[in-house]
């Protein structure tokens, strides 16, 4: 499966056509046998941010577990590197897909050095050794968390917490990041920040999938997205290409899409109907 895409026409620099780091080919998840995301089709590139968008219980967190070997897809088939994903154990994946969950327990004593360092296990056996620690000195560095280095985790705010897992995924030098609602329960503030770091870490080749749901966010920060509604992939695209009459479909309530200097603004316009929650 090609979406006729290049590294370059996202978040790649040299318009170059590579291979996807992560693909999904007719990919339905779901668990104890039943479907909740059928059939989806996508491809990660090298430079490429690609967002997940949908309502809850369309399959986004399905499909991301799919990715990172956490779930076995029920039909289709995920690979990295064009190497099916279930081949891999647990130390090659990790090598080469690092995972934010939505969850990060955080209840136990560790330092930010400490947690960030867990990110080099599947590089090292029993102990990490001098490069490793070179390593996350480097990343605590460049995502300004030197300061924080022997803190314990259980002391940060959400969004210094937030920076550090992604740190320590950061920290397994994968080729690809896969990221489960990387902004939830952040102020704008941390938001932005996050995302930030993300399109800075994109053009160094990393391959990152993510998913969201504050649209005017994901369409700010993605190269491409992937609306998912009850009956699997409703449209893919550039963030210019996504129309607002899909996304009114799949979320139940009009939306309008506005223009402010340059970025995409999508802003509910009407009342959904009652729901049962």
């Amino acid at each position: 499966m090609s979406d006729g895409r290049t590294a370059g026409s996202a978040g790649g620099s040299d318009g170059a056509s590579v291979d996807p780091v992560i693909s999904f080919d007719g990919v339905s998840g779901g668990y104890d046998g039943d479907a909740v995301v059928a059939d989806v089709s996508l491809e990660v590139h090298p430079g490429d941010i690609v967002g997940l968008l949908g309502p809850n219980g369309v399959g986004k967190s399905t499909l991301l577990k799919c990715a990172v070997g956490l779930l076995d897809p029920l039909a289709g088939e995920v690979t990295v590197d064009r190497r099916p994903v279930r081949t891999f154990d647990r130390d090659e994946l990790a090598r080469t897909v690092g995972y934010v969950p939505q969850n990060e327990p955080t209840n136990f004593p560790r330092t930010v050095f400490q947690t960030v360092l867990m990110g080099r296990k599947p590089h090292f056996g029993a102990r990490p050794g001098a490069r490793d620690r070179r390593v996350v000195a480097t990343l605590l560095n460049r995502l300004s968390l030197d300061d924080l280095a022997m803190r314990d985790v259980n002391a940060l705010s959400g969004g210094q917490l937030q920076k550090v897992v992604l740190a320590r995924a950061l920290a397994q030098e994968p080729r690809a990041l896969v990221l489960d609602e990387p902004t939830s329960d952040l102020d704008i503030r941390h938001e932005v920040e996050v995302l930030s770091l993300l399109r800075r870490e994109a053009p160094n080749g990393l391959a990152i999938l993510h998913a969201m749901h504050d649209l005017t966010l994901a369409f700010r920060y993605s190269d491409w997205l992937v609306l998912l509604g009850e009956d699997g992939v409703r449209t893919q695209g550039p963030p210019a290409e996504i129309p607002a009459d899909a996304i009114s479909e799949v979320y139940g309530i009009d939306v309008s899409v506005h223009e402010v200097d340059g970025e995409r603004i999508i802003v509910p316009t009407g009342s959904p109907e009652p729901t049962s929650l």
